[in-house]
């Protein structure tokens, strides 16, 4: 595969988990989290069963039980950023803060393997640090326009429900810009472990066997902290068909893949510049949300510093990319 394809699959899945944000934003006043994440996990993973029968057979690839040695590592992961991604946009109620504060993965994916698996960084990797560490407190401190003051939907869970009742209001949207963070290094660790176990792998098994693994652990945690009843359930599952179909066919189904097979042909730190221009398409998206669909006309989004902030941020993100100089730090 030629680097413009897998370019171009990367910038798909970007686009995709852009405006995912928007789904998963939508779906918070529908249906708790670990509920909503588990119903899409495993409808994305079954989305993939016919695809795996028809492009994966007669081709040769590591055994069955190397795919769900290194997917279970991967799921268990991915679980975790996506229900800390989740949790993080409940509370903040704004995607496009979430998506700004996820695509920090794109430095720590060098960072972490320099601490990690010494690998030398340039002075760019470090520059990008500075810059977006301060895009980050222009958005987080400065900006924070958004209103996260304790008010949450009804099915959001225990989890959501124990954080707003342990914290002052004041307090309540830090808590969630923190999961969002936190849940960037997970990310990054997804990256990188894609990157180090792929080679050998079908990225279609291997896809499957992740979102599997993710969903199950949703799954079990859903029915301790959200589950009331079966009918309860499948109501709010209903009424957030619409994002669940898009996050389970197209963020899980289609991008998660189309990530496996980019990042098969690129190097992991170019292949988080490009996927960190879903945080582009998170504020995009969240505007149209917003505006365009809830007629919001009086929308003011992240305000003048929160804005600012993203753009800081993005710049970070660029530069920590850019080669300057061989000289490593």
């Amino acid at each position: 595969m030629s680097k413009i394809k897998s370019t171009a699959l990367l910038f798909v899945t970007a686009m995709i988990w852009g405006f995912a944000f928007v789904a998963q934003l939508d779906s918070a006043s529908k249906i708790g989290g670990f509920t909503y994440n588990g119903t899409r996990f495993l409808l994305g993973a079954a989305s993939l069963i016919p695809l795996i029968l028809i492009f994966d057979k007669g081709k040769k690839y590591a055994s069955w039980g190397e795919h769900i040695k290194k997917g279970l590592l991967a799921g268990l992961i991915l679980f975790t950023a996506s229900s800390l991604q989740q949790i993080g946009i409940i509370i903040t109620n704004s995607a496009g803060k979430a998506g700004f504060l996820t695509g920090l993965y794109t430095v720590l994916v060098p960072l972490i393997s320099f601490l990690f698996l010494k690998k030398k960084n340039g002075l760019n990797i470090w520059m990008g640090v500075v810059l977006a560490l301060s895009g980050l407190f222009m958005l987080c401190i400065l900006g924070s326009t958004t209103n996260a003051s304790g008010e949450t939907a009804e099915n959001v869970g225990m989890i959501v429900e124990f954080i707003k009742k342990s914290v002052p209001a004041a307090a309540f949207e830090w808590v969630g810009m923190g999961l969002l963070f936190i849940g960037a290094i997970f990310w990054a660790l997804h990256i990188i472990c894609i990157d180090s176990v792929i080679a050998d792998l079908s990225s279609l098994k291997f896809s499957a066997v992740q979102f599997v693994v993710c969903a199950l652990l949703c799954w079990v945690v859903a029915l301790l902290t959200e589950f009331t009843s079966v009918d309860s359930t499948l109501t709010q599952i209903g009424d957030a068909g619409i994002s669940i179909l898009y996050g389970g066919l197209l963020s899980v189904g289609v991008a998660y893949t189309c990530q496996s097979v980019g990042q098969r042909y690129a190097n992991p730190t170019f292949a988080a510049i490009v996927l960190s221009t879903e945080s582009i398409f998170s504020a995009i998206g969240e505007m149209l949300f917003f505006i365009v669909i809830m007629g919001q006309t009086d929308y003011t989004g992240l305000g003048v510093w929160g804005y600012l902030g993203c753009a800081v941020m993005f710049a970070g993100i660029v530069v920590s990319q850019l080669e300057f100089k061989k000289k490593t730090v």
